[in-house]
């Protein structure tokens, strides 16, 4: 089903919004009306690289009738802020991960969108990707018997041009909020059960000068006693990036899938031998992201990542870091419905 397209405001002049977002945008055949910096000389340069008519400096004149909906690509500190602003003048919101910085700020996004009556999605692009929509058909339909574990490898050098705030000791600076979130927010969907308890370990292994952890190796279980590992890097730059899942009767591995772009292999090895399991949709994760999003406006149909699915990668990203910093496994809680918050509790390993 086609649906009337949107009109964009970017909250945030970022590079992810420049790089990424606005591309899917306007292929998706969406119009982008205006950029909010707290900048003025960085919203004027992004609006003019990038075609856009209106570089604003001042929530209140940026949230105009102009606009239908919004992409919080702001710092992560200024995402409730910001959706709290935009949900208020009756914008639909699409935040970029995390969510939130905290399990009571992410609450207070949802509860703001929900009083709105607007639309909230979450920017985890992966679960869009149709790789990933295969694999979870793939595990769904019994191809692999009941799920024992998951093993993801998310991992790259980190570019140059990121290599800013993502090092620094600034509010969801590291490695963990970055991408262990995302694994999260696959592991979550596939599984379709309750994260449980988190164990794990950091390091700072770049040549540059980090102030914040640059890699991360974690143990999630799962209900049904499935054992998740995330081994999250900025600094590998010949570990290919896959997703193993591995199962009663046979194993999915699905190489070159944890990246935005429509590529990687998925291939099902069983009883009948190994072979490669074609993926009949290739659109970008954040096309998809978006037409998902689009048709959840116009209510028919939800967000590929909604916003309790975004607080739950959040709680475990959260409990991540806990039991890194904290030296001790960190038992979850799930959020199961709006207006229910999860806390996590320390146990010694």
């Amino acid at each position: 089903m086609t649906h009337p397209s949107l009109r964009w405001g970017l909250m945030g002049a970022s590079d992810i919004a420049e790089t990424r977002m606005l591309g899917a945008l306007r292929r998706t055949g969406n119009s982008v009306a205006a950029v909010l910096s707290s900048s003025p000389t960085r919203s004027v340069e992004f609006a003019r690289r990038n075609g856009i008519p209106r570089a604003c400096t001042v929530v209140e004149e940026f949230l105009t009738n102009d606009i239908d909906a919004v992409y919080v690509s702001s710092s992560n500190d200024m995402h409730l802020s910001h959706v709290r602003s935009a949900a208020a003048a009756g914008k639909h919101v699409l935040c970029e991960k995390p969510v939130a910085l905290n399990l009571v700020e992410a609450t207070a996004i949802i509860e703001a969108c929900v009083a709105a009556g607007v639309t909230l999605a979450v920017n985890h692009h992966l679960p869009a990707a149709g790789t990933h929509h295969t694999i979870r058909e793939l595990v769904s339909c019994g191809a692999i018997g009941r799920p024992l574990a998951v093993s993801i490898a998310h991992t790259t050098l980190l570019p140059d041009r990121l290599r800013g705030w993502r090092l620094s000791d600034a509010p969801g600076a590291g490695v963990i909020l970055d991408l262990s979130c995302h694994d999260a927010s696959v592991v979550n969907l596939l599984l379709g059960c309750t994260p449980i308890d988190v164990a794990a370990l950091t390091a700072t292994q770049g040549s540059w000068q980090a102030r914040s952890e640059d890699v991360s190796m974690a143990v999630v279980r799962y209900g049904g006693g499935v054992l998740a590992q995330f081994h999250d890097s900025f600094t590998t730059a010949y570990t290919p990036p896959q997703l193993v899942v591995h199962g009663e009767e046979g194993t999915i591995q699905a190489v070159g899938v944890m990246a935005p772009e429509p590529i990687g292999t998925v291939t099902l090895s069983d009883s009948v031998g190994t072979r490669t399991v074609d993926v009949e949709d290739r659109r970008h994760s954040y096309d998809n992201t978006l037409r998902a999003f689009t048709a959840a406006v116009h209510e028919s149909g939800r967000p590929v990542v909604t916003g309790e699915d975004g607080y739950n990668a959040l709680a475990v990203a959260l409990a991540v870091r806990e039991s890194a910093t904290s030296g001790q496994r960190v038992v979850l809680a799930h959020k199961t419905s709006r207006g229910q918050t999860g806390e996590s509790t320390r146990e010694r390993r």
